[in-house]
């Protein structure tokens, strides 16, 4: 039972290392361990005694994120639920995912490491869901689920950089991933709009 304790209490300890390091680096990418330390109300030894340099800290922060973001498409059920429902759930989801680790999911750290391995897990189920959308006649002809992925990638990301300019004014997740969403399948034009 003591073990157990233990264990659930350091798992405690490096979440808030971790959300201490993500408040902290958004703010200030140079921050340094003693800085994390401090936002995360512990000691600089108990930092180091869980990640032994800044990068090792940076790389579990990525990866961390990762886990969430992988964890939130998930929850939308992209294989059983109805493509387009599922869509929105997981737009849904992994906005919340990214506009709370902003820096994580952006931070740059050494090619092959386990954040990148979930990140393409998570990009060839997306592909899956819009090869669904397809399917379902969601996707207008011509349009390959590739392209709607990648514009939808663009949409996301540009949702999360506007976000990022205007920390204090907070987004709906539910509406943002209805814009997102009302956007990549509608565009921005008035209907009937031709070419």
């Amino acid at each position: 039972m003591t073990e157990i304790r233990l264990r659930a209490d350091s798992a405690r300890t490096v979440l808030t290392i971790l959300e201490a390091a993500e408040r902290t680096l958004s703010r200030k990418p140079n921050a340094t361990m003693e800085e994390i330390a401090a936002a995360a109300g512990v000691a600089r030894t108990t930092v180091h005694r869980r990640f032994a340099t800044r990068e090792a800290l940076i790389t579990a922060l990525a990866t961390w994120a990762a886990q969430q973001l992988s964890d939130a498409v998930d929850a939308a059920r992209p294989d059983s639920t109805p493509p387009l429902i599922a869509l929105y759930q997981a737009t849904a989801n992994v906005l919340a995912v990214k506009l709370s680790w902003g820096f994580a999911m952006n931070a740059s750290v050494a090619p092959g490491n386990e954040a990148e391995r979930i990140q393409a897990g998570v990009l060839e189920r997306c592909d899956h869901l819009f090869a669904r959308l397809a399917e379902a006649g969601i996707l207008r002809p011509g349009i390959t689920p590739l392209w709607a992925r990648r514009v939808y990638y663009a949409l996301l990301h540009e949702v999360c950089e506007e976000a990022a300019q205007h920390p204090d004014q907070p987004l709906d997740t539910n509406l943002t991933a209805t814009q997102v969403i009302e956007t990549l399948l509608h565009g921005v034009g008035t209907p009937g709009t031709t070419l």
